[in-house]
């Protein structure tokens, strides 16, 4: 089965539009890798690594919250575990939905930020608290990496290809 190859965002934008489109497009690369794939299927490890469809989703929607949520904004929350699998309960719908809700959160942060050097709040790393630019840039190639991984996971569940 072939998705269609569909390409990346073409437009020519100020800085901010094009980097959050880019980051969509990468997003719902994922979400379309993981739809329409039976539960077992999105669950069950593709490697020996034991990365799944439904681990990559789990996996971004964490750390979307971690870096938009928790870093950047500074929101006293729990930071998410980021490697966390997915459990008995958790269905494609179920993370997809969470994750479509994560990206709209991140969005709105990314909309209330008047300029892209203002750092957030603090680091996940060892680091002075990034700038939005850098975050952006960060997720787009957290994003787009395991978008990759997702292409090759769907591909051995069903021959599914294109983006």
């Amino acid at each position: 089965m072939t998705r269609g190859d569909l390409r990346p965002p073409s437009l020519n934008s100020d800085e901010r539009t094009t980097l959050v489109a880019f980051l969509d497009y990468l997003r719902e690369s994922i979400i379309a890798k993981a739809t329409g794939v039976p539960d077992e299927a999105a669950r069950a490890a593709g490697v020996p690594s034991g990365t799944s469809l439904l681990r990559l989703v789990k996996h971004l929607t964490a750390v979307e919250h971690n870096w938009f949520v928790w870093a950047y904004a500074g929101e006293e929350v729990e930071l998410w575990d980021d490697d966390a699998v997915p459990t008995a309960a958790d269905t494609t719908d179920s993370l997809v939905a969470e994750y479509r809700a994560m990206v709209e959160r991140g969005n709105a942060i990314v909309a209330g930020c008047a300029d892209l050097d203002r750092p957030g709040a603090r680091s996940l790393r060892e680091t002075e608290p990034p700038s939005m630019r850098w975050l952006l840039v960060h997720m787009i190639e957290e994003t787009a990496r395991h978008a990759g991984h997702a292409d090759i996971l769907r591909e051995q569940i069903d021959g599914s290809t294109g983006r």
